[in-house]
């Protein structure tokens, strides 16, 4: 008796094989051949979960965030509890910096695709617009929280804050992946800024 098909297992086998390919060869080398190659499927196969390339490479992004959100909930839940606003930053941050293996591979490909949405006219801003604006939604969240709880300053200006932070984080992630930076001197640096924060 054949065995049931799992759409989602499949789908996640030819992401992960995206991701592979395009860690390797660069975006502008995927194509939906070189990853059905790489995921041992057939090209009609990969074609029947995602008509293009571009739906591909959006779909392989949104996979890259929700596994660094899971990774960052991993670090959040090892936190005392309840957790404090400042560290539950700071873990943030650790996680979004290309420390390791996998943030680097998110943020090459992340920097990729913004690269290649200003050129290519079938790849769509959003995804890299819609990614950082949830980053900056989840620091607004925690600032707030700071500020609500005596963590943090009460004139605190939350909105502008996360703004300047992400602006932050973002320039930092570049200056690290490239070794301008060192993440222990990023992340030091983030904690003096968050040091402002804090009730005089």
């Amino acid at each position: 008796m054949p065995r049931t098909v799992d759409h989602e297992e499949r789908r996640s086998e030819i992401l992960e094989a995206f991701v592979r390919v395009a860690t390797r060869e660069g975006l502008a080398s995927v194509s939906l051949r070189a990853v059905a190659i790489e995921a041992g499927i057939s090209l009609r196969l990969v074609q029947y979960y995602f008509e293009t390339k571009a739906g591909l490479m959006q779909a392989g992004l949104e996979l890259l965030e929700r596994q660094s959100n899971q990774r960052w909930a991993r670090r959040a839940a090892e936190l005392p509890r309840p957790p404090m606003a400042r560290s539950m930053l700071l873990t943030l941050f650790e996680e979004a910096l290309p420390t390791d293996g996998a943030s680097r591979q998110f943020h090459l490909l992340w920097m990729s695709y913004a690269i290649l949405a200003q050129t290519d006219p079938g790849t769509a801003n959003h995804p890299f617009i819609a990614g950082p604006n949830r980053i900056r939604e989840r620091i607004v969240a925690i600032l707030a929280r700071g500020r609500d709880d005596g963590e943090m300053r009460p004139d605190l200006d939350v909105e502008a804050e996360a703004t300047i932070l992400l602006g932050i984080l973002n320039g930092f992630g570049t200056a690290v992946l490239v070794g301008q930076m060192t993440a222990d001197t990023a992340l030091s640096s983030i904690s003096y800024q968050l040091e402002r924060f804090s009730p005089s």
